[in-house]
């Protein structure tokens, strides 16, 4: 269990996609003042950097939000729209590069309002404290985790008094209302906008798990998953996808885009029907993985579809994506009929579909 509103390190948000992110449709609205530098660099990728000689009009370029000397009362604050609707477990409000001009306090409050808002409006309305004010420390993450369980939509960072946030991080979960989905309506269960979340991978050392499953086509090699060159042959590397509700699986995309000299040679597909599973368990080789996809030729830089291949259509709650023997994947699709919870049990219990065939290198 995380202890909330307790300065924590990062890797204890591993597992959470970014909420606020630029790439998963993340939007900064509006701010009291961005003298020095712009709003929006607050959800752009990385932690900012420092070009040395580097100088606006304004004064010096930095790569974050920077306000100008407040000379009255009262504190700075910037409003931000996250990507989808979701719960938060923690922040980072990153100060790298900015010494001297952080701000030595920050909080964080939430709203939720579906739709576009006019900047009135938000400014206006009842938000809730979600961090209470909590001290930074400057060139540096200050992560903390967020004493909330309800979905928000916006964000409003309250900067006291002024200063300098290089990158402003969202650890959360998606937050999606599936009751009123059209029984034959066609979703992609595995993308993070709908909920889907890539919950364990043997191996991500060149490109993070979570990139194969976000918005959108990936836009260099850097916006994907890739593992290692594998040097213990025979092998394959894994990542494991928790769909975001249980689906028939109709079709499947496999992206290589980007992925000239490095793409895997081949992958299979393997499903299983687990809801509430712990993630070891579904590490394990034991566990009744069922196979979807047999092992199939890769094609690098290149977009791969596959129905009329798939052998098992579940339904699944989890997919295994497995690439032979290594390489990078940019995005991975998996398109899905939703099946209710107690439809899929009964379903489960009749599936005679041929067990995964054990494979070294898991």
């Amino acid at each position: 269990m995380i202890e909330r509103n307790s300065n924590l390190d990062a890797e204890v948000f591993s597992g959470f996609i970014d909420l606020a992110a630029e790439k998963f449709g993340g939007k900064v609205l509006s701010c009291s003042d961005d003298f020095f530098a712009e709003k929006e660099n607050l959800i752009k990728p990385g932690r900012g950097v420092f070009i040395a000689d580097k100088y606006t009009e304004q004064g010096k370029w930095m790569d974050g939000w920077e306000t100008r000397r407040k000379r009255v009362a009262g504190y700075d604050w910037c409003i931000l729209k996250l990507g989808v609707p979701g719960i938060i477990y923690g922040v980072d409000i990153d100060t790298n590069h900015f010494l001297g001009n952080h701000p030595p306090y920050a909080s964080i409050e939430g709203l939720y309002l579906e739709g576009d808002v006019s900047e009135e409006k938000l400014e206006k309305a009842d938000w809730t404290e979600i961090l209470p004010k909590s001290a930074l420390k400057q060139g540096s993450q200050n992560i903390y985790a967020v004493a909330s369980n309800t979905p928000w939509t916006h964000l409003r960072l309250n900067i006291f008094p002024d200063g300098g946030v290089a990158r402003l991080k969202v650890f959360g979960l998606v937050h999606r209302n599936w009751v009123d989905t059209p029984k034959d309506e066609h979703i992609d269960l595995a993308a993070a906008e709908n909920g889907g979340l890539v919950v364990a991978c043997n191996d991500m050392f060149f490109g993070n798990k979570n990139n194969m499953i976000m918005p959108g086509r990936g836009i260099n090699m850097g916006d994907g998953w890739e593992t290692r060159r594998r040097r213990d042959l025979p092998g394959h590397d894994w990542s494991v996808v928790r769909l975001a509700q249980p689906g028939l699986v109709r079709k499947i995309e496999v992206d290589t885009n980007h992925y000239k000299g490095n793409f895997p040679d081949a992958c299979f597909i393997d499903g299983c029907f687990a809801p509430g599973q712990e993630i070891e368990s579904l590490n394990a080789n034991s566990f009744d993985w069922q196979n979807i996809l047999p092992q199939t030729k890769l094609k690098a830089d290149n977009r791969h579809y596959f129905e009329k291949e798939l052998t098992n259509a579940g339904p699944f709650t989890h997919i295994r994506l497995n690439i032979v023997p290594d390489g990078g994947i940019s995005r991975f699709r998996v398109i899905c009929k939703v099946v209710q919870q107690d439809e899929a049990v009964a379903m489960s219990g009749k599936n005679n579909a041929v067990k995964s065939p054990q494979r070294a290198g898991i």
